[in-house]
């Protein structure tokens, strides 16, 4: 604990270092905004030799390297890998997949461990995040990038998730019939039974569109104000290194 009392704290920084950092930022996500651009796509244009991914799963238990060996012989080799994860991007219908050797328990509908990660873009209104977040803790909205994301343990459990989420957006099940809906559906899956809401996505995936950017609540004259600093700031660092 004395450690990381240690550790500089935000409020450690000095005036420059604050307006620096504020500025490259904003001068980022204007420019971003400016070229039309959600996020970078550098990551779709790697991919990840299959023996060094076996390599990475070999420690890891035995429900992630069997989801791994799944999502590889489905989508192929993965984009990114890391000790404890394995990325896929654009593996269609996902924007995103991730699996974890580390867990999450979850004990809805019945004690299980959740470890793969899908993520759509998808808008959920507002006021529609707390019946999301009582429906399922296991489902993840990120308002600005306009993302849903379900973390659980197969790939049939999120798509059930995902589907369960779009019915409570628009209306046609409640939080409460959401949740039955769904425990029956995870009976009847892994029974081997038709079960439509675990097998596909049965609505149409957005293909961007769905972030929210939100709206700026610093006035105008304060926002010139600001970026007067920030240039002064940055400036000055510049000069201050050139002198150096």
């Amino acid at each position: 604990m004395a450690d990381r009392e240690e550790q500089p704290q935000p409020k450690d920084l000095h005036t420059g270092e604050r307006m620096a950092t504020t500025g490259r930022t904003v001068f980022q996500g204007i420019a971003h905004e400016a070229r039309g651009e959600h996020e970078t796509e550098e990551g779709t244009r790697h991919r990840v030799d299959p023996a060094e991914v076996e390599r990475t799963i070999e420690g890891w238990p035995e429900a992630q390297k069997n989801v791994a060996r799944q999502m590889l012989a489905k989508y192929g080799p993965q984009n990114e890998a890391t000790p404890t994860k394995l990325f896929w991007y654009r593996n269609s219908p996902w924007k995103r997949t991730i699996l974890s050797s580390d867990i999450v328990a979850h004990n809805r509908p019945t004690p299980h461990s959740d470890f793969l990660t899908q993520v759509i873009d998808y808008r959920v209104p507002p006021d529609k995040f707390d019946d999301i977040a009582r429906f399922d803790g296991s489902i993840l909205l990120d308002r600005t990038r306009g993302e849903l994301a379900a973390r659980c343990d197969s790939e049939a459990a999120n798509v059930l998730g995902l589907n369960m989420v779009h019915e409570i957006v628009t209306g046609k099940r409640s939080v409460e019939n959401a949740r039955e809906t769904s425990a029956q559906n995870t009976v009847t899956y892994n029974l081997g039974r038709a079960a439509p809401y675990a097998e596909r996505l049965l609505f149409e995936v957005p293909e961007g569109g769905t972030e929210d950017l939100d709206e700026s609540t610093i006035g105008g004259a304060v926002v010139q104000q600001t970026a007067g600093k920030i240039k002064d700031a940055l400036t000055g660092g510049q000069e201050a290194a050139e002198r150096g």
